[in-house]
């Protein structure tokens, strides 16, 4: 009786909170540990599951959130926002994927990496709700740098950055930022690999 009477609770405050409630959150409102709160979540969110409910709680960063699934969003939209479906185009997808896998990158960089201009992109983003502003670099001018947001790890459905898959071809440095330098010397060894192999094909 009490484990379905803390599940109600935890119900309430999600439903209630309409955003995302940490852990520590329904640590102190329920008094009971981390592990029992993980423990009660995981058991409703195999009830919502078997239920065939609407909605569902879903697990991002240190918190969780009460969510209408995301394959209903199509009967949602239309009756909750009168806009039309956003819709991002390749160059925010790139955009996106560049600061999901760099915390903290900068235009710059993002730009070094794309070999084109992304202030569109990150503007679209930032509208969008999809990226936030992640302070400054601590590098001449002081550029600002980016970061998703929580609002990206729902619409994919990402408990965290974690999640994501590698990226194998790219080298990451300590702070999860590619680095940028390789790659450009990668390109280079595969444009020489090409003018060599150009240049035999054409003593042939």
């Amino acid at each position: 009786m009490e484990i379905e009477k803390n599940k109600g609770i935890i119900e309430a405050i999600l439903f209630s909170a309409g955003r995302v409630v940490t852990i520590d959150e329904l640590m102190m409102g329920l008094e009971v540990s981390k592990e029992d709160i993980q423990s009660l979540i995981q058991n409703m969110q195999e009830d919502y599951k078997k239920q065939n409910r609407g909605i569902e709680i879903v697990k991002v960063d240190n918190g969780y959130q009460l969510a209408s699934k995301t394959d209903l969003y199509d009967y949602i939209y239309p009756i909750l926002d009168k806009r039309a479906k956003p819709r991002l185009s390749t160059a925010a997808l790139e955009t996106l994927s560049i600061i999901a896998y760099n915390p903290r990158i900068t235009r710059a960089e993002i730009e070094a990496i794309r070999g084109v201009n992304a202030d569109g992109a990150i503007y679209k983003l930032l509208e969008f709700g999809l990226i936030e502003l992640a302070g400054k670099l601590d590098a001449p001018g002081r550029p600002t740098t980016y970061k998703t947001s929580n609002e990206f790890l729902k619409m994919f459905g990402y408990s965290s950055l974690d999640d994501l898959p590698e990226l194998p071809k790219y080298k990451l440095d300590e702070n999860k930022q590619i680095v940028i330098d390789e790659l450009v010397e990668e390109n280079n060894k595969g444009e020489d690999k090409n003018e060599t192999i150009t240049s035999r094909n054409g003593d042939n």
